[in-house]
């Protein structure tokens, strides 16, 4: 990307670390509230992670898909499919990995679905293949779309989204118990292989509320396209201040407008992220658009450049990758058990390297047991970045 574009993959990079962050706490039970997911409805930083995630996979479709468009149909299906089957592929996958683990004393195979509890299997659905699923479906639309019919059918989505859960759901319909999705969820993925988390079948990446999150890489694209044909122009024109003016405000009063219609609408569609309400998708646009607005602003504008930026840089360089990662060194080490003495009845106990670190290392760390937690996460994260700081060093880029 071009580098007056540098707050994009800082942006991007911003998003992959905290993700990385707040999904690898020391201890589930010890997590400041702030990296805590809000119950069911309401919105932390963290419910934040994600839905920005997808606004930067918009915002890179904006470069990529003129060259699409400049090669035809034939290569446009032919890249979007491959990419999108690879990418849930690689998620599902990471569900299953590492395909065997501990059962007493001895490694198993770890079945499609376990046969001592045919309610328990391989999770289908997952971040990965939310990505995957949304980036296919919003690359359809925006490539044979002008605009506006991309606003409209955008918007269209978004209401015909909250007119399911009404018509669809129980008497509680944007309750765990009342939104319609699970019951397509159930019917279509089968309970054995849906998220268990909430104490019940109940499937957060779930099919129906992949639509909606598809409007949000959609206002990625939408960033990125203006920023594509008018930032190129405010970025090279230094002698006329007043265009990169233009684009700052344009974004911050769009932000301001979905920040307000997605509160406003909370009113009535609470804002959720677990069921992806459309409130959720404008009230989260709006903020992710502020946050890249002033990213654009201080780095691109006021040439601002420290080691902030460039911690985040390197982890947007590789993004996809470092997240699969993120998700394969605890997957896999789980599999080497280190003798951690006996318990009452003289059995022996066994823990594994990262629970042994945080055990012995993080969690001696003074004050609340949440601060062990957070130092565990954050050595974590630093030591991801080592390996994005020796790929980005190499020139080594891992795109899917």
């Amino acid at each position: 990307m071009n580098q007056r574009y540098y707050s994009l993959d800082v942006f991007r990079g911003a998003t992959v670390a905290l993700m990385i962050l707040v999904n690898n706490p020391g201890s589930w039970n010890a997590i400041f509230s702030p990296l805590e997911h809000a119950p069911w409805h309401g919105c932390t930083p963290t419910d934040l992670v994600f839905p920005f995630f997808l606004f930067a996979v918009g915002n890179a479709m904006a470069f990529v898909m003129p060259k699409l468009k400049d090669h035809g149909n034939r290569l446009f299906w032919q890249k979007v499919l491959k990419r999108s089957a690879l990418i849930f592929l690689i998620g599902l996958v990471l569900n299953w990995w590492p395909f065997v683990g501990w059962s007493g004393n001895s490694i198993t195979f770890r079945g499609w679905v376990d046969p001592t509890d045919a309610t328990n299997g391989v999770r289908i659905l997952g971040v990965l293949q939310r990505i995957a699923l949304c980036y296919c479906l919003a690359s359809i639309i925006v490539y044979f779309l002008k605009p506006k019919a991309i606003i409209l059918t955008s918007t269209a989505i978004l209401v015909l989204y909250w007119i399911a859960c009404i018509y669809f759901g129980g008497a509680d319909p944007y309750s765990l118990q009342g939104w319609f999705g699970t019951a397509i969820d159930e019917k279509l993925l089968g309970v054995a292989h849906m998220y268990k988390g909430e104490g019940v079948a109940f499937e957060p990446e779930g099919l129906m509320s992949t639509f909606p999150a598809t409007v949000q890489v959609i206002i990625g694209y939408l960033v990125g396209n203006y920023i594509r044909y008018t930032g190129n122009v405010a970025a090279s024109n230094v002698e006329k201040p007043y265009l990169v003016f233009r684009m700052i405000s344009v974004f911050m009063v769009a932000a301001a407008l979905l920040t307000l219609a997605g509160l406003s609408w909370g009113l009535i569609f609470p804002v959720n992220k677990k069921i992806w309400t459309s409130s959720y998708v404008l009230y989260a646009g709006g903020l992710a658009l502020t946050t890249i607005s002033t990213m654009i602003w201080f780095i691109e504008i006021k040439k601002v450049r420290n080691w902030l930026t460039g911690f985040f840089d390197v982890f947007g360089k590789n993004p996809l990758f470092i997240f699969v990662v993120s998700a394969l060194i605890p997957k896999t080490l789980a599999l080497v058990r280190i003798k951690a003495g006996v318990d009452d009845a003289g059995e022996q106990l066994f823990t594994t390297p990262l629970r042994w670190f945080y055990t012995n290392i993080c969690a001696e760390f003074p004050g609340p047991p949440e601060v062990g937690s957070f130092v565990y996460a954050v050595c974590f994260l630093c030591l991801l970045w080592v390996i994005c700081y020796l790929l980005d060093k190499n020139k080594i880029y891992i795109k899917v």
